[in-house]
């Protein structure tokens, strides 16, 4: 071999020896560009982060996985608001009439604010129920007029129409007495009223009936009465049951005891009501017989018409109209007493009693604050939101109140997230009833207490790295001080599983036992990490 050669062999030699494999440069490509990127911090020394921790070669640090206790918490910031507000604004227009409240008052729900001029508004309902009572008379008119009804309570007395007839508006169609009793009162001449008494009996002769009729008596008049032709008679009435048609036109005499009644007299008849046809039509539903009681306002046939049809249908529809009309005339009529919506303390007052309000350009008329409890909405990102639950205790500070901590709970989680550069983050509401000096739209920073976790294996936060993985060195990676890394090739990128975490540690739940060393640079990003 010549010197040429031997020369080619001895530099082919050093390249095999700083040559890492090529699987394993295909596998640890990106840890390797990372470490021999800071080899010119070999030497520096860094912070320690606690236990089993110590600077090692090429920058790396080592930690132990180890046992210990977790606090586990949330922090953030935010801005405070009341549990609740409201600006009252109006939807109608007129001059305040009063306005019974201040600044700093604390108004219950429902309680009167501002009184506004309602008298335009009220015409307006007083018409609207002009209108309705308009309306439901002419759908009764209509009603009747296809339906004919009677207007008492009594005895049908005669039938002048039979179904199928036609009839035009004004037909009698029956006739309606109150009662059956029929009463007279006779005059007997030459007689005391001692003569007679109540309950006697009495036959009265019917005009041309031929046979009498026997009634009682019912009334005796304290006294005598004197006759045209100058005879002194006593008055008694008689009541009788009405023994078929008869009416005022029948002439009726009567005997009582061994004394007939001076000439001839007339029924005092019950009263009475003839039903008439209100429009034209068919005569239809008629089954009542003379003689059938009724009841007032109880329908005798069907008037049938497309006419009566088309009437009754338009009257309904109209009643309807002037109904809802009428209703929404009086739901206007309530906006012009302002009420609070809400308990609360009034924050502003805009206008007083005097003033006039625009709907829809006055703008807020007064502010109500719920300050029964203060609330905060602080974003939580998605790494941590699986730590926090309602209920938990959130200790809160407010650098306009140095010095001051104060305690809130959690109060509800959203999982309506925001999502932004990759990460997302969830609303997590926080209230706060022990405020005391903290007020609405101070800015606070609150911490989420959300338990410990007892004796889990952890790892420091910053050995964890962008896909839940952590560097452990392999045999023949370290030197024999245990801290230098010699040969970085050796080094795995394990992947792990992630429990809890607080601000220095993270739990690993799988993927390392207890006691096996990672390596790490510093500068990890806890918003990379899961848990």
């Amino acid at each position: 071999m010549n010197e040429t050669m031997l020369q080619e062999e001895v530099q082919e030699q050093k390249k095999r020896r700083f040559r890492l494999p090529t699987i394993r440069w295909n596998r640890r490509k990106k840890i390797l560009a990372g470490g021999l990127a800071l080899v010119v911090l070999a030497g520096v020394i860094l912070p320690r982060l606690g236990g089993n921790t110590a600077v090692a070669g090429a920058g790396y640090q080592t930690a132990v996985a180890e046992r210990r206790d977790l606090t586990l918490s949330v922090a953030g910031s935010a801005t405070l608001e009341p549990t609740d507000s409201y600006q009252v604004t109006t939807l109608v227009s007129g001059n305040i009439l009063s306005a019974p409240f201040e600044e700093g008052d604390l108004v219950e729900q429902g309680a009167l604010l501002y009184a506004l001029d309602h008298s335009d508004a009220q015409s307006s309902v007083d018409r609207a129920n002009l209108s309705t009572q308009q309306a439901r008379l002419s759908y009764e008119q209509a009603l009747e007029a296809l339906h004919p009804t009677s207007p008492i309570a009594g005895i049908i007395q005669e039938i002048f129409v039979h179904n199928g007839d036609s009839v035009s508006a004004g037909t009698a169609l029956a006739k309606v007495i109150t009662s059956t009793d029929l009463s007279v009162d006779f005059l007997f001449p030459y007689t005391k009223p001692s003569d007679f008494y109540v309950g006697q009996s009495a036959t009265v002769f019917i005009g041309e009936f031929d046979a009498p009729v026997q009634g009682t008596v019912e009334t005796v008049s304290d006294d005598t009465t004197i006759t045209s032709d100058g005879r002194e008679c006593s008055s008694v009435r008689v009541k009788l049951t009405n023994p078929g048609v008869v009416s005022e036109t029948y002439n009726v005499s009567a005997t009582i005891g061994s004394f007939c009644s001076y000439g001839r007299t007339h029924f005092s008849m019950p009263g009475s009501a003839t039903i008439y046809a209100a429009s034209g039509g068919t005569v239809t539903g008629l089954d009542r017989l003379a003689g059938s009681a009724v009841s007032k306002g109880e329908t005798l046939c069907t008037i049938e018409s497309e006419s009566n049809r088309s009437q009754v249908e338009n009257a309904r529809l109209s009643v309807e109209s002037a109904r809802l009309s009428a209703g929404s005339a009086s739901a206007n009529l309530e906006d012009y007493n302002i009420t609070s919506p809400i308990s609360g303390t009034v924050i502003e007052k805009n206008f007083k009693a005097g003033d006039k309000v625009d709907s829809g350009r006055s703008g807020a008329l007064a502010t109500i604050y719920d300050l029964s409890r203060l609330k905060a909405e602080m974003k939580v990102n998605e790494l941590d939101i699986g730590k926090v639950e309602a209920g938990q205790q959130v200790e809160v500070t407010a650098a306009a109140l140095p010095g001051q901590v104060f305690y809130g709970t959690v109060d509800r989680i959203s999982v309506n997230g925001t999502t932004t550069d990759g990460f997302t983050t969830y609303p997590v509401t926080i209230s706060i009833s022990e405020y005391g000096a903290l007020k609405p739209g101070m800015n606070i920073s609150a911490t989420i207490l959300c338990g410990d976790a007892k004796q889990v294996l952890t790892v420091p936060v910053s050995a964890v790295n962008r896909g839940n993985t952590v560097l452990v060195p392999t045999p023949g990676a370290m030197a024999e001080d245990g801290v230098t890394v010699v040969d970085p090739s050796l080094l795995e990128e394990r992947p792990v599983s992630l429990g809890h975490s607080d601000d220095n540690y993270i739990e690993i739940t799988s993927g390392l036992t207890e006691g096996e060393t990672v390596l790490y640079i510093q500068q990890a990003d806890p918003a990379m990490m899961g848990g």
